[in-house]
């Protein structure tokens, strides 16, 4: 299975033009602590990233504040910012919540979505196949957050979105990472299909259902993946 989790240096040292600089910026920086290119613990090399990105040092600070705030990294007074690590206790406390907010969109899901929003669905998961059946963990982990975005938006309700997206961002990194086990990835593609299946049928009760049970199957491969990780680093 191909990793996909390299960002090539070419994608990161072109200068930030689509969308707004902030945005754009955000966004940079998740994915590079999302797939583990600002690894846990480490301090953020602002310097660095603004030559790599071609930013001065202000909408970089403002970019930081913004993933202090999704707790991905941590503002140390005189100090910068530092990548936070997740912890077992915070997956055991987060995912359950993470679970119920994302079953309840699944119910609300079905009330409200329309038939033009579950195509483009199912569109998404049609080329979440491509991505899997190719090995290409990255565009596969992207389309499915696309997926349970596209649900939740669905559901109508921009308190249950701010909630669930603020507790999914906290999770992003060792959500994907723990992806890599063939055996895992195989396992979320076949709960995918039933998600959408039952997306398409509106039963918001299953729906519900299935997204808690496909949220905690990710709880127990996060954890698993963060007791290897514990592993390796005490070698």
């Amino acid at each position: 299975m191909t990793r996909g989790t390299e960002v090539t240096e070419k994608a990161l040292i072109h200068a930030i033009t689509r969308k707004s600089l902030h945005e754009e910026l955000v966004e940079r920086l998740q994915q590079l602590i999302i797939s583990g290119d600002l690894a846990p613990g480490t301090k953020v090399p602002e310097k660095e990233l603004c030559e790599r990105f071609d930013v001065s040092r202000t909408p970089m600070r403002e970019a930081l504040k913004v993933l202090a705030s999704d707790g991905l990294v941590r503002l140390e007074p005189n100090r910068g910012a530092w990548v936070t690590r997740i912890t077992a206790s915070e997956v055991e406390e987060i995912f359950p919540v993470l679970g119920a907010l994302e079953a309840l969109a699944g119910e609300l899901a079905c009330a409200h979505i329309s038939d033009k929003e579950i195509r483009a669905v199912r569109s998404a998961h049609d080329q979440m196949i491509v991505s899997y059946e190719s090995g290409d963990l990255d565009a596969y982990f992207r389309l499915n957050q696309q997926i349970h975005r596209m649900i939740l938006l669905a559901a109508r309700n921009d308190t249950l979105t701010t909630a669930c997206q603020a507790l999914s961002m906290r999770m992003q990194r060792p959500r994907y990472l723990a992806n890599m086990s063939d055996r895992r990835w195989a396992n979320a593609m076949r709960e995918h299909e039933g998600i959408i299946t039952l997306l398409e049928a509106r039963d918001g009760k299953k729906l519900g259902a299935a997204l808690a049970e496909h949220i905690k199957g990710k709880q127990a491969s996060v954890l698993d993946f963060l007791a290897a990780e514990t592993d390796a680093q005490a070698m």
